[in-house]
Protein backbone atom coordinates (compact mmCIF):
# COMPACT_ATOMS: atom_id res chain seq x y z
CA UNK A 1 0.00 0.00 0.00
CA UNK A 2 3.19 2.55 0.80
CA UNK A 3 4.71 1.82 -2.41
CA UNK A 4 1.17 2.37 -4.08
CA UNK A 5 0.58 5.49 -2.62
CA UNK A 6 4.29 6.75 -3.60
CA UNK A 7 4.27 5.79 -7.02
CA UNK A 8 0.42 7.46 -7.56
CA UNK A 9 2.30 10.83 -6.32
CA UNK A 10 5.49 10.61 -8.21
CA UNK A 11 3.02 10.23 -11.33
CA UNK A 12 1.70 13.07 -14.04
CA UNK A 13 -1.26 14.59 -13.06
CA UNK A 14 -4.50 12.87 -14.44
CA UNK A 15 -4.50 14.59 -18.10
CA UNK A 16 -1.09 16.15 -17.90
CA UNK A 17 1.40 15.80 -20.76
CA UNK A 18 4.26 13.38 -19.95
CA UNK A 19 6.32 14.59 -22.75
CA UNK A 20 5.99 18.41 -24.57
CA UNK A 21 7.85 18.91 -28.32
CA UNK A 22 8.83 21.66 -30.10
CA UNK A 23 9.46 22.27 -34.31
CA UNK A 24 12.10 24.05 -35.39
CA UNK A 25 13.04 25.13 -38.95
CA UNK A 26 9.91 25.15 -40.46
CA UNK A 27 7.28 27.17 -42.11
CA UNK A 28 3.96 27.56 -40.85
CA UNK A 29 2.36 25.49 -42.81
CA UNK A 30 4.80 22.96 -42.88
CA UNK A 31 4.52 23.38 -39.49
CA UNK A 32 0.93 22.24 -39.39
CA UNK A 33 1.39 19.28 -41.03
CA UNK A 34 4.11 17.99 -39.37
CA UNK A 35 1.47 18.11 -35.94
CA UNK A 36 -1.11 16.48 -37.87
CA UNK A 37 0.76 13.68 -38.04
CA UNK A 38 2.68 13.52 -34.60
CA UNK A 39 -0.74 14.13 -32.88
CA UNK A 40 -1.17 15.55 -29.48
CA UNK A 41 1.53 15.76 -26.46
CA UNK A 42 1.47 11.98 -24.63
CA UNK A 43 -0.27 11.97 -21.34
CA UNK A 44 0.77 8.43 -20.19
CA UNK A 45 4.15 6.94 -19.94
CA UNK A 46 3.27 4.38 -22.15
CA UNK A 47 2.00 6.53 -24.75
CA UNK A 48 5.45 8.58 -24.26
CA UNK A 49 7.53 5.97 -25.30
CA UNK A 50 5.41 5.16 -28.39
CA UNK A 51 5.68 9.08 -28.76
CA UNK A 52 9.06 8.64 -29.15
CA UNK A 53 9.79 5.29 -30.97
CA UNK A 54 7.60 6.97 -34.41
CA UNK A 55 8.19 10.29 -34.08
CA UNK A 56 11.60 10.78 -36.53
CA UNK A 57 9.04 8.17 -39.00
CA UNK A 58 6.24 10.68 -38.85
CA UNK A 59 7.96 13.57 -39.22
CA UNK A 60 9.74 12.35 -42.57
CA UNK A 61 6.09 10.93 -43.64
CA UNK A 62 4.74 14.38 -43.19
CA UNK A 63 7.20 15.91 -45.03
CA UNK A 64 7.44 13.45 -47.66
CA UNK A 65 3.20 13.93 -48.56
CA UNK A 66 4.75 17.58 -48.93
CA UNK A 67 7.12 16.60 -51.43
CA UNK A 68 10.11 16.89 -49.11
CA UNK A 69 11.97 13.51 -49.62
CA UNK A 70 15.45 14.41 -48.36
CA UNK A 71 15.11 16.26 -44.86
CA UNK A 72 17.54 16.01 -42.15
CA UNK A 73 15.75 15.36 -39.04
CA UNK A 74 17.73 15.50 -35.39
CA UNK A 75 15.64 14.60 -31.89
CA UNK A 76 17.13 16.67 -28.82
CA UNK A 77 15.54 15.30 -25.25
CA UNK A 78 15.46 16.47 -21.90
CA UNK A 79 14.06 13.69 -19.25
CA UNK A 80 13.05 16.31 -16.63
CA UNK A 81 10.06 14.38 -14.42
CA UNK A 82 7.46 15.05 -14.40
CA UNK A 83 7.22 16.33 -18.16
CA UNK A 84 9.85 15.51 -20.92
CA UNK A 85 10.96 17.97 -23.26
CA UNK A 86 11.65 17.17 -26.97
CA UNK A 87 12.90 19.20 -29.75
CA UNK A 88 13.13 18.34 -33.41
CA UNK A 89 15.35 19.99 -35.63
CA UNK A 90 14.39 19.85 -38.78
CA UNK A 91 16.03 20.79 -42.70
CA UNK A 92 13.47 19.81 -45.27
CA UNK A 93 16.00 19.76 -47.88
CA UNK A 94 14.91 20.43 -51.82
CA UNK A 95 11.29 19.88 -52.74
CA UNK A 96 10.65 16.99 -55.56
CA UNK A 97 9.08 19.45 -58.51
CA UNK A 98 6.35 17.42 -61.21
CA UNK A 99 8.13 16.26 -64.44
CA UNK A 100 5.31 14.60 -66.89
CA UNK A 101 2.06 14.52 -65.74
CA UNK A 102 -0.68 12.43 -67.99
CA UNK A 103 -4.18 12.55 -67.16
CA UNK A 104 -5.75 10.63 -69.51
CA UNK A 105 -10.26 10.72 -70.21
CA UNK A 106 -11.59 7.22 -71.84
CA UNK A 107 -15.53 6.65 -72.41
CA UNK A 108 -17.98 9.58 -72.72
CA UNK A 109 -16.37 11.76 -70.58
CA UNK A 110 -13.20 12.06 -72.94
CA UNK A 111 -15.52 14.67 -74.93
CA UNK A 112 -17.26 16.05 -72.17
CA UNK A 113 -16.42 20.18 -71.64
CA UNK A 114 -16.60 19.55 -68.19
CA UNK A 115 -13.80 17.47 -67.43
CA UNK A 116 -11.38 19.23 -69.93
CA UNK A 117 -12.22 22.19 -67.76
CA UNK A 118 -10.93 20.01 -64.78
CA UNK A 119 -8.38 18.73 -66.06
CA UNK A 120 -6.96 22.22 -67.57
CA UNK A 121 -7.42 24.04 -64.08
CA UNK A 122 -5.57 21.09 -62.03
CA UNK A 123 -2.52 22.17 -59.94
CA UNK A 124 -1.16 18.85 -61.18
CA UNK A 125 1.06 21.04 -63.92
CA UNK A 126 5.05 20.07 -64.61
CA UNK A 127 7.28 22.08 -62.58
CA UNK A 128 5.21 22.09 -59.81
CA UNK A 129 5.80 21.23 -56.26
CA UNK A 130 4.87 17.69 -55.22
CA UNK A 131 1.83 17.61 -53.08
CA UNK A 132 0.81 14.46 -52.29
CA UNK A 133 -2.75 16.05 -50.75
CA UNK A 134 -3.30 17.79 -54.07
CA UNK A 135 -2.83 14.42 -55.87
CA UNK A 136 -5.78 12.47 -53.61
CA UNK A 137 -8.22 15.73 -54.01
CA UNK A 138 -7.43 15.56 -57.63
CA UNK A 139 -8.31 11.99 -57.89
CA UNK A 140 -11.51 12.77 -55.89
CA UNK A 141 -12.74 15.81 -58.09
CA UNK A 142 -12.83 13.50 -60.84
CA UNK A 143 -14.73 10.66 -59.51
CA UNK A 144 -16.80 13.37 -57.95
CA UNK A 145 -17.20 15.08 -61.21
CA UNK A 146 -18.42 12.15 -62.79
CA UNK A 147 -21.33 10.76 -60.66
CA UNK A 148 -22.46 14.58 -60.75
CA UNK A 149 -22.45 14.29 -64.17
CA UNK A 150 -23.89 10.68 -65.10
CA UNK A 151 -20.66 8.90 -65.26
CA UNK A 152 -22.22 6.20 -62.61
CA UNK A 153 -20.29 2.95 -63.79
CA UNK A 154 -16.82 5.47 -64.09
CA UNK A 155 -13.57 4.56 -62.39
CA UNK A 156 -9.82 4.96 -62.22
CA UNK A 157 -8.05 2.63 -64.57
CA UNK A 158 -4.31 4.12 -63.76
CA UNK A 159 -3.29 6.05 -60.54
CA UNK A 160 0.70 6.01 -59.83
CA UNK A 161 3.49 8.71 -58.61
CA UNK A 162 6.83 7.78 -59.71
CA UNK A 163 9.28 9.49 -57.30
CA UNK A 164 12.67 9.91 -57.82
CA UNK A 165 14.25 11.56 -54.98
CA UNK A 166 17.40 11.97 -56.15
CA UNK A 167 16.84 13.70 -59.04
CA UNK A 168 14.01 15.71 -57.25
CA UNK A 169 11.29 14.46 -60.12
CA UNK A 170 8.34 12.81 -59.56
CA UNK A 171 5.91 11.64 -62.67
CA UNK A 172 1.83 11.38 -62.49
CA UNK A 173 0.16 8.85 -64.44
CA UNK A 174 -3.87 9.31 -63.53
CA UNK A 175 -6.39 7.00 -66.26
CA UNK A 176 -10.17 7.53 -66.00
CA UNK A 177 -12.43 5.71 -67.88
CA UNK A 178 -15.98 7.39 -67.59
CA UNK A 179 -17.80 4.52 -69.30
CA UNK A 180 -21.63 5.56 -70.54
CA UNK A 181 -23.07 9.00 -69.74
CA UNK A 182 -26.58 8.17 -67.71
CA UNK A 183 -29.90 10.09 -68.92
CA UNK A 184 -32.79 10.86 -66.55
CA UNK A 185 -35.30 8.28 -66.32
CA UNK A 186 -38.63 8.51 -65.63
CA UNK A 187 -39.65 10.16 -61.95
CA UNK A 188 -41.43 7.87 -59.50
CA UNK A 189 -43.80 9.45 -56.71
CA UNK A 190 -43.93 8.83 -53.69
CA UNK A 191 -47.66 9.89 -53.48
CA UNK A 192 -48.80 13.03 -55.82
CA UNK A 193 -50.33 15.66 -53.44
CA UNK A 194 -49.34 18.30 -56.09
CA UNK A 195 -50.89 18.58 -59.92
CA UNK A 196 -49.27 17.07 -62.69
CA UNK A 197 -48.73 19.93 -64.40
CA UNK A 198 -47.52 22.61 -61.55
CA UNK A 199 -45.26 19.46 -60.85
CA UNK A 200 -43.76 19.51 -64.49
CA UNK A 201 -43.70 23.33 -64.31
CA UNK A 202 -40.66 23.06 -61.01
CA UNK A 203 -39.23 20.38 -62.97
CA UNK A 204 -35.61 21.33 -63.90
CA UNK A 205 -34.90 18.45 -66.44
CA UNK A 206 -36.79 16.50 -69.34
CA UNK A 207 -36.28 12.85 -69.57
CA UNK A 208 -34.06 11.42 -71.17
CA UNK A 209 -31.69 14.50 -70.61
CA UNK A 210 -27.98 14.15 -70.10
CA UNK A 211 -27.89 13.33 -66.31
CA UNK A 212 -26.65 16.38 -64.11
CA UNK A 213 -26.71 16.80 -60.06
CA UNK A 214 -27.06 20.30 -60.13
CA UNK A 215 -30.69 20.50 -62.10
CA UNK A 216 -31.76 17.85 -59.70
CA UNK A 217 -30.51 19.49 -56.23
CA UNK A 218 -32.46 22.78 -58.14
CA UNK A 219 -35.18 20.74 -58.34
CA UNK A 220 -35.08 19.69 -54.86
CA UNK A 221 -34.59 23.35 -53.52
CA UNK A 222 -37.77 24.46 -56.18
CA UNK A 223 -39.92 22.04 -54.70
CA UNK A 224 -38.96 22.89 -50.89
CA UNK A 225 -38.93 27.13 -51.77
CA UNK A 226 -42.84 26.44 -52.50
CA UNK A 227 -43.54 25.96 -49.06
CA UNK A 228 -45.97 23.34 -49.60
CA UNK A 229 -43.82 20.33 -48.21
CA UNK A 230 -42.30 19.89 -44.88
CA UNK A 231 -39.80 18.15 -46.97
CA UNK A 232 -39.26 17.44 -50.49
CA UNK A 233 -36.17 14.69 -51.23
CA UNK A 234 -35.28 13.78 -54.97
CA UNK A 235 -32.69 11.13 -55.55
CA UNK A 236 -31.17 8.78 -58.61
CA UNK A 237 -31.99 5.00 -58.10
CA UNK A 238 -28.47 4.12 -58.91
CA UNK A 239 -29.22 0.46 -58.39
CA UNK A 240 -32.23 0.90 -61.08
CA UNK A 241 -30.81 2.07 -63.38
CA UNK A 242 -30.67 0.64 -67.11
CA UNK A 243 -30.70 1.15 -71.17
CA UNK A 244 -28.79 4.29 -70.12
CA UNK A 245 -31.15 5.71 -67.90
CA UNK A 246 -31.69 6.29 -64.06
CA UNK A 247 -35.26 6.44 -62.59
CA UNK A 248 -35.69 9.33 -60.33
CA UNK A 249 -37.48 8.88 -56.93
CA UNK A 250 -39.44 11.90 -55.72
CA UNK A 251 -40.36 11.78 -52.09
CA UNK A 252 -42.74 14.35 -50.74
CA UNK A 253 -44.89 15.32 -47.07
CA UNK A 254 -47.01 17.51 -47.28
CA UNK A 255 -46.76 20.52 -45.22
CA UNK A 256 -49.18 21.05 -42.11
CA UNK A 257 -52.51 21.71 -42.86
CA UNK A 258 -52.57 25.23 -41.40
CA UNK A 259 -49.49 26.90 -39.94
CA UNK A 260 -50.20 29.68 -37.01
CA UNK A 261 -47.36 32.28 -36.03
CA UNK A 262 -47.00 34.97 -33.85
CA UNK A 263 -44.94 37.73 -33.85
CA UNK A 264 -43.09 40.30 -31.44
CA UNK A 265 -41.42 43.28 -32.50
CA UNK A 266 -40.33 47.05 -32.20
CA UNK A 267 -39.24 49.81 -33.77
CA UNK A 268 -38.61 53.62 -33.23
CA UNK A 269 -41.06 54.66 -36.10
CA UNK A 270 -44.01 51.87 -35.50
CA UNK A 271 -43.49 51.35 -31.72
CA UNK A 272 -44.27 48.10 -30.52
CA UNK A 273 -46.08 45.68 -32.47
CA UNK A 274 -47.40 42.29 -32.18
CA UNK A 275 -49.11 40.12 -35.27
CA UNK A 276 -51.06 36.95 -35.66
CA UNK A 277 -50.81 35.16 -38.96
CA UNK A 278 -52.50 32.07 -40.22
CA UNK A 279 -51.18 30.47 -43.32
CA UNK A 280 -52.40 27.35 -45.76
CA UNK A 281 -49.71 25.92 -47.51
CA UNK A 282 -51.01 24.15 -49.79
CA UNK A 283 -55.21 24.70 -50.31
CA UNK A 284 -55.51 21.99 -53.17
CA UNK A 285 -53.38 20.40 -56.10
CA UNK A 286 -53.20 23.22 -58.03
CA UNK A 287 -50.62 24.89 -55.25
CA UNK A 288 -52.93 27.57 -54.28
CA UNK A 289 -52.03 28.92 -51.00
CA UNK A 290 -53.58 32.15 -48.46
CA UNK A 291 -51.97 33.86 -45.67
CA UNK A 292 -53.56 35.93 -43.45
CA UNK A 293 -52.42 38.38 -40.90
CA UNK A 294 -53.12 40.88 -38.20
CA UNK A 295 -51.34 43.10 -36.52
CA UNK A 296 -51.20 45.83 -33.86
CA UNK A 297 -49.08 48.98 -33.81
CA UNK A 298 -49.69 52.03 -32.20
CA UNK A 299 -49.42 53.90 -35.12
CA UNK A 300 -50.16 50.92 -37.63
CA UNK A 301 -53.00 48.49 -37.15
CA UNK A 302 -53.69 46.88 -39.81
CA UNK A 303 -55.07 43.33 -41.51
CA UNK A 304 -54.63 41.78 -44.71
CA UNK A 305 -55.48 38.36 -46.97
CA UNK A 306 -53.55 37.32 -49.62
CA UNK A 307 -54.60 34.12 -51.92
CA UNK A 308 -51.61 33.30 -53.85
CA UNK A 309 -51.87 30.99 -57.13
CA UNK A 310 -49.61 29.98 -59.76
CA UNK A 311 -49.45 30.70 -63.12
CA UNK A 312 -46.85 29.50 -65.69
CA UNK A 313 -44.87 28.85 -62.77
CA UNK A 314 -45.41 28.08 -59.11
CA UNK A 315 -42.36 30.58 -57.67
CA UNK A 316 -41.86 32.87 -60.76
CA UNK A 317 -45.16 33.48 -62.10
CA UNK A 318 -47.75 34.01 -59.72
CA UNK A 319 -50.64 35.96 -59.50
CA UNK A 320 -51.98 37.36 -55.73
CA UNK A 321 -55.42 38.51 -54.69
CA UNK A 322 -55.03 40.91 -51.79
CA UNK A 323 -57.31 42.73 -49.53
CA UNK A 324 -55.93 45.00 -46.73
CA UNK A 325 -57.29 47.54 -43.79
CA UNK A 326 -55.40 49.52 -42.20
CA UNK A 327 -55.06 52.69 -39.73
CA UNK A 328 -52.06 54.57 -40.10
CA UNK A 329 -50.53 58.12 -39.24
CA UNK A 330 -49.03 60.25 -41.57
CA UNK A 331 -47.22 63.36 -40.47
CA UNK A 332 -50.23 64.84 -38.35
CA UNK A 333 -53.16 63.18 -40.64
CA UNK A 334 -54.83 60.15 -39.38
CA UNK A 335 -55.89 58.04 -42.07
CA UNK A 336 -58.00 54.63 -42.42
CA UNK A 337 -57.63 52.53 -45.85
CA UNK A 338 -59.67 50.14 -47.56
CA UNK A 339 -57.87 48.07 -49.81
CA UNK A 340 -58.53 45.47 -52.69
CA UNK A 341 -56.68 44.27 -55.50
CA UNK A 342 -54.74 41.89 -57.64
CA UNK A 343 -50.89 41.73 -59.04
CA UNK A 344 -48.78 39.47 -60.70
CA UNK A 345 -45.21 38.83 -59.98
CA UNK A 346 -42.64 37.11 -62.51
CA UNK A 347 -39.21 36.25 -61.38
CA UNK A 348 -36.04 36.17 -64.19
CA UNK A 349 -32.95 35.73 -61.79
CA UNK A 350 -32.58 38.54 -59.56
CA UNK A 351 -34.91 40.46 -61.19
CA UNK A 352 -38.84 41.11 -60.21
CA UNK A 353 -41.74 42.59 -62.47
CA UNK A 354 -44.86 43.47 -60.83
CA UNK A 355 -48.27 44.56 -62.80
CA UNK A 356 -50.70 45.15 -60.05
CA UNK A 357 -54.11 46.89 -60.37
CA UNK A 358 -55.70 47.94 -56.98
CA UNK A 359 -58.39 49.76 -55.31
CA UNK A 360 -58.09 52.20 -52.57
CA UNK A 361 -60.71 53.82 -50.62
CA UNK A 362 -59.32 56.33 -47.78
CA UNK A 363 -60.57 58.26 -45.38
CA UNK A 364 -59.35 61.34 -43.14
CA UNK A 365 -59.27 64.68 -41.89
CA UNK A 366 -57.74 67.46 -43.18
CA UNK A 367 -57.76 70.89 -41.28
CA UNK A 368 -61.15 69.86 -39.39
CA UNK A 369 -63.01 68.55 -41.92
CA UNK A 370 -63.57 64.47 -43.16
CA UNK A 371 -62.34 63.81 -46.64
CA UNK A 372 -62.64 59.92 -48.46
CA UNK A 373 -61.81 59.51 -51.94
CA UNK A 374 -61.55 56.03 -53.74
CA UNK A 375 -58.75 55.21 -56.17
CA UNK A 376 -58.30 52.74 -58.92
CA UNK A 377 -54.93 52.27 -59.92
CA UNK A 378 -52.98 50.23 -62.31
CA UNK A 379 -49.34 50.39 -61.58
CA UNK A 380 -46.39 48.56 -62.96
CA UNK A 381 -42.99 48.23 -60.39
CA UNK A 382 -39.56 46.41 -61.15
CA UNK A 383 -37.07 45.66 -58.93
CA UNK A 384 -33.30 44.05 -59.39
CA UNK A 385 -30.69 43.27 -56.87
CA UNK A 386 -27.52 42.01 -57.10
CA UNK A 387 -25.21 40.84 -53.61
CA UNK A 388 -21.79 39.38 -53.10
CA UNK A 389 -22.53 37.77 -49.40
CA UNK A 390 -18.77 37.20 -49.03
CA UNK A 391 -18.96 34.89 -45.61
CA UNK A 392 -22.38 37.41 -44.54
CA UNK A 393 -24.95 36.14 -45.75
CA UNK A 394 -27.41 38.90 -44.11
CA UNK A 395 -24.86 41.45 -43.92
CA UNK A 396 -22.94 41.13 -47.83
CA UNK A 397 -20.02 42.46 -48.40
CA UNK A 398 -21.48 43.95 -51.70
CA UNK A 399 -24.38 44.94 -53.43
CA UNK A 400 -26.72 46.78 -55.27
CA UNK A 401 -30.77 47.22 -55.45
CA UNK A 402 -32.73 49.25 -57.40
CA UNK A 403 -36.53 49.57 -57.19
CA UNK A 404 -39.01 51.30 -59.58
CA UNK A 405 -42.59 51.91 -59.47
CA UNK A 406 -45.44 54.01 -61.44
CA UNK A 407 -49.01 54.21 -61.15
CA UNK A 408 -51.52 56.01 -62.46
CA UNK A 409 -55.22 57.02 -61.30
CA UNK A 410 -58.15 58.29 -63.84
CA UNK A 411 -61.47 60.18 -63.26
CA UNK A 412 -63.03 58.41 -65.89
CA UNK A 413 -61.36 55.05 -64.96
CA UNK A 414 -62.87 54.60 -61.11
CA UNK A 415 -60.69 57.69 -59.51
CA UNK A 416 -61.60 60.77 -57.87
CA UNK A 417 -58.98 62.67 -59.25
CA UNK A 418 -56.02 61.77 -62.39
CA UNK A 419 -52.47 61.36 -61.66
CA UNK A 420 -49.52 59.85 -62.04
CA UNK A 421 -47.41 58.50 -58.98
CA UNK A 422 -43.37 57.34 -60.06
CA UNK A 423 -41.33 56.39 -56.96
CA UNK A 424 -37.40 55.37 -56.87
CA UNK A 425 -35.34 53.60 -54.35
CA UNK A 426 -31.71 52.85 -54.97
CA UNK A 427 -29.62 50.84 -52.36
CA UNK A 428 -25.32 50.41 -52.16
CA UNK A 429 -23.18 48.42 -50.06
CA UNK A 430 -18.98 48.69 -50.92
CA UNK A 431 -16.74 47.18 -48.93
CA UNK A 432 -13.23 48.51 -48.78
CA UNK A 433 -11.91 45.76 -46.95
CA UNK A 434 -13.02 43.28 -44.09
CA UNK A 435 -13.32 45.91 -41.75
CA UNK A 436 -14.11 49.17 -43.68
CA UNK A 437 -17.94 49.44 -45.47
CA UNK A 438 -19.88 52.18 -47.10
CA UNK A 439 -23.44 52.24 -47.66
CA UNK A 440 -25.53 54.71 -49.79
CA UNK A 441 -29.15 55.01 -50.11
CA UNK A 442 -31.76 57.85 -52.49
CA UNK A 443 -34.94 58.05 -52.96
CA UNK A 444 -37.02 59.86 -55.39
CA UNK A 445 -40.92 60.66 -56.00
CA UNK A 446 -43.30 62.98 -57.73
CA UNK A 447 -47.25 62.61 -58.01
CA UNK A 448 -48.45 64.73 -60.79
CA UNK A 449 -51.90 66.10 -60.77
CA UNK A 450 -53.83 68.89 -61.29
CA UNK A 451 -52.65 71.16 -58.02
CA UNK A 452 -56.34 72.60 -57.59
CA UNK A 453 -57.24 68.95 -56.53
CA UNK A 454 -54.54 68.70 -53.61
CA UNK A 455 -57.07 68.41 -51.12
CA UNK A 456 -58.03 65.17 -52.87
CA UNK A 457 -54.65 63.27 -52.87
CA UNK A 458 -54.88 60.85 -49.99
CA UNK A 459 -52.36 60.91 -46.92
CA UNK A 460 -50.76 57.65 -48.45
CA UNK A 461 -50.16 58.56 -52.00
CA UNK A 462 -48.50 61.63 -50.53
CA UNK A 463 -44.68 61.79 -49.82
CA UNK A 464 -43.54 62.03 -46.26
CA UNK A 465 -40.13 62.25 -44.99
CA UNK A 466 -38.31 61.28 -41.27
CA UNK A 467 -37.93 58.18 -39.39
CA UNK A 468 -35.10 54.91 -39.05
CA UNK A 469 -35.66 54.36 -43.01
CA UNK A 470 -35.72 57.99 -43.87
CA UNK A 471 -33.96 61.61 -42.26
CA UNK A 472 -32.75 59.96 -38.93
CA UNK A 473 -32.81 62.78 -36.40
CA UNK A 474 -36.44 63.74 -37.29
CA UNK A 475 -39.31 61.80 -36.21
CA UNK A 476 -41.04 58.70 -38.18
CA UNK A 477 -42.93 60.99 -41.21
CA UNK A 478 -42.48 64.13 -39.78
CA UNK A 479 -41.42 66.10 -42.57
CA UNK A 480 -42.80 67.40 -45.22
CA UNK A 481 -45.29 70.46 -46.48
CA UNK A 482 -47.94 71.72 -43.68
CA UNK A 483 -50.78 74.18 -43.17
CA UNK A 484 -51.62 76.44 -40.42
CA UNK A 485 -54.29 76.38 -38.41
CA UNK A 486 -56.61 77.85 -35.85
CA UNK A 487 -56.28 75.65 -32.28
CA UNK A 488 -59.70 76.48 -30.13
CA UNK A 489 -57.70 78.89 -27.88
CA UNK A 490 -56.73 80.60 -30.74
CA UNK A 491 -53.25 79.27 -30.82
CA UNK A 492 -51.74 78.80 -34.67
CA UNK A 493 -50.75 75.23 -35.34
CA UNK A 494 -48.65 73.53 -37.86
CA UNK A 495 -50.04 70.56 -39.26
CA UNK A 496 -47.68 68.41 -41.63
CA UNK A 497 -49.87 67.42 -44.64
CA UNK A 498 -47.33 65.40 -47.27
CA UNK A 499 -46.35 67.05 -50.29
CA UNK A 500 -46.16 65.41 -54.22
CA UNK A 501 -42.20 65.27 -54.18
CA UNK A 502 -39.53 63.34 -52.66
CA UNK A 503 -35.70 63.40 -52.32
CA UNK A 504 -33.58 61.77 -50.18
CA UNK A 505 -29.89 60.83 -50.05
CA UNK A 506 -28.13 59.10 -47.32
CA UNK A 507 -24.56 58.04 -46.43
CA UNK A 508 -23.26 56.03 -44.21
CA UNK A 509 -19.34 54.58 -42.87
CA UNK A 510 -19.56 51.21 -41.03
CA UNK A 511 -16.48 49.98 -39.02
CA UNK A 512 -16.20 46.10 -38.15
CA UNK A 513 -15.08 46.10 -34.46
CA UNK A 514 -15.23 42.15 -35.13
CA UNK A 515 -17.61 39.83 -36.88
CA UNK A 516 -20.56 40.34 -34.65
CA UNK A 517 -20.53 44.24 -33.64
CA UNK A 518 -19.74 47.53 -35.95
CA UNK A 519 -19.76 51.19 -35.36
CA UNK A 520 -21.28 53.72 -37.64
CA UNK A 521 -21.30 57.18 -38.85
CA UNK A 522 -24.18 58.47 -41.69
CA UNK A 523 -25.69 61.85 -42.55
CA UNK A 524 -28.92 61.64 -44.42
CA UNK A 525 -30.50 65.17 -46.09
CA UNK A 526 -33.56 65.78 -47.91
CA UNK A 527 -37.31 65.95 -47.48
CA UNK A 528 -40.82 66.17 -49.04
CA UNK A 529 -41.80 68.61 -50.72
CA UNK A 530 -44.09 70.38 -53.23
CA UNK A 531 -43.11 71.52 -56.68
CA UNK A 532 -40.17 73.23 -56.71
CA UNK A 533 -40.47 74.50 -53.68
CA UNK A 534 -37.05 71.94 -52.39
CA UNK A 535 -35.56 72.77 -48.85
CA UNK A 536 -33.74 69.93 -47.93
CA UNK A 537 -33.01 69.51 -43.97
CA UNK A 538 -29.93 67.08 -42.82
CA UNK A 539 -29.37 64.33 -39.80
CA UNK A 540 -26.12 63.36 -38.39
CA UNK A 541 -25.24 60.92 -36.24
CA UNK A 542 -23.61 57.74 -35.08
CA UNK A 543 -24.89 54.33 -33.94
CA UNK A 544 -23.78 50.68 -32.68
CA UNK A 545 -24.71 47.47 -35.27
CA UNK A 546 -25.22 44.09 -33.87
CA UNK A 547 -24.92 41.21 -36.11
CA UNK A 548 -27.26 39.16 -35.11
CA UNK A 549 -28.77 36.05 -36.73
CA UNK A 550 -31.82 37.28 -38.06
CA UNK A 551 -29.99 40.61 -39.40
CA UNK A 552 -28.05 43.49 -38.34
CA UNK A 553 -29.77 45.24 -34.63
CA UNK A 554 -29.22 48.95 -35.32
CA UNK A 555 -28.90 51.33 -32.84
CA UNK A 556 -28.66 55.27 -34.19
CA UNK A 557 -28.57 58.19 -32.76
CA UNK A 558 -28.66 61.09 -34.59
CA UNK A 559 -29.87 65.33 -34.37
CA UNK A 560 -30.84 67.96 -36.72
CA UNK A 561 -28.13 69.64 -38.57
CA UNK A 562 -30.59 72.15 -40.25
CA UNK A 563 -32.22 73.49 -36.26
CA UNK A 564 -31.02 75.26 -33.65
CA UNK A 565 -30.49 73.47 -30.37
CA UNK A 566 -32.03 70.09 -31.77
CA UNK A 567 -32.91 67.21 -29.89
CA UNK A 568 -31.18 63.95 -29.88
CA UNK A 569 -33.74 61.21 -31.31
CA UNK A 570 -32.83 57.04 -31.27
CA UNK A 571 -33.54 54.97 -33.66
CA UNK A 572 -33.83 51.05 -33.18
CA UNK A 573 -34.38 48.64 -36.79
CA UNK A 574 -33.45 45.48 -37.34
CA UNK A 575 -32.72 43.87 -40.94
CA UNK A 576 -30.06 43.73 -43.49
CA UNK A 577 -30.11 46.53 -46.16
CA UNK A 578 -31.76 44.12 -48.89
Amino acid sequence: MIALATLTVAGPAQGAPTLEYSLEGLSQSTRDNVQAYLGKAPETIAARGNFLASAERQVRLSLEALGYYEPTIELHLQRSEPTWQLQIDVDRGPRVRLGEVAIELSGAAADDPAFDELVADTVLQSGAALHHGHYEDFKQSLLSLGQARGYFDGKLVAHSISVNATEGRADIHLGYDSGQRYRFGPIHLSHSLLDEKRLQQLQTFEEGEPFELEKLQRFQGDLQRTGFFDSALVRPLLAERSDGAVPIRLELQAAAAQRYGLGLGYSSDTRERVSLTWRTPLLNHYGHRQETRLEYSPVRPNGSFTYTMGLTHPLDDILQLRARVEDNEYGDLESHQQEAGMRRERRTGPAVWRTSLRFLREDWDLVGSSKRNSYLLPGLSWAHTLRIDGDRVLDPAHGFSQYYEAEFGSDRAGSDLNLVRLYGNWRGVYSLSDRHRLVGRLELGAVFFDTEERPDLAPSLSFFAGGSYSLRGYAFQSLGPSVTVEEPDGEPRELVIGGDRLAIGSAEYQYYVNDTWRAAVFVDSGNAFNGSHFNAVTGAGFGVHYLSPVGAIRLDVANSVSEDDPSWRVHLTIGAEF
